[in-house]
């Protein structure tokens, strides 16, 4: 009986040992969902708003210092002195705007996009799940190779449970 047994398990499908993997292209069903595209819509023209912000105050920062130029030779130095501190004050001021854009940029992207790639963790951890796969994995994650035959593309599973999710 034993021996029996033993056969079975010898000449039995490896399938049925076989575990299941997947594999997904998060970053372009990120690209896909509305929301996502909203907040890059979003903080794009957000950017836009701050480019043009810095745009205007470099154009009057160069305009005065042309006239600073033009004039200078006929300042006393007294106030020769003070053009100069106001422009450097400018410069500075541009200097620390586009940082506090740089982090304000920052702060808004992840505010905006960290709700919408969890509600995409979740939805794979839910096609993960219900599909009883061990792992899924993202191919922009820094792994060379995905086997066709060993792991399945999950995409569409995915997006169909973000669909679910609305």
């Amino acid at each position: 009986m034993k021996k029996i047994i033993l056969m079975l398990m010898l000449f039995a499908p490896l399938s049925l040992f076989a575990q299941k993997f997947g594999h997904i292209d998060a970053q372009a069903v990120l690209a896909q969902m509305p929301e996502a595209i909203k907040a890059n819509g979003e903080l794009q023209a957000t950017a836009k708003q701050y480019e043009n912000d810095l745009k205007t105050m470099q154009d009057e920062l160069q305009r005065k210092a042309e006239e600073y130029d033009k004039t200078k030779s006929t300042m006393n130095p007294t106030k020769q002195a003070e053009t100069e501190k106001a422009l450097q004050d400018m410069y500075q001021k541009i200097q620390q705007t586009y940082q506090d854009n740089q982090q304000n940029m920052q702060k808004m992207q992840q505010e905006k996009l960290q709700p919408i790639t969890t509600k995409l963790v979740n939805a794979i951890k839910a096609v993960g799940k219900a599909g009883g796969y061990v792992y899924i994995m993202d191919v922009n994650s820094g792994i060379p190779y995905v086997s066709d035959t060993l792991s399945k593309d999950v995409t569409a599973e995915v997006k169909a449970e973000l669909n679910k999710m609305k």
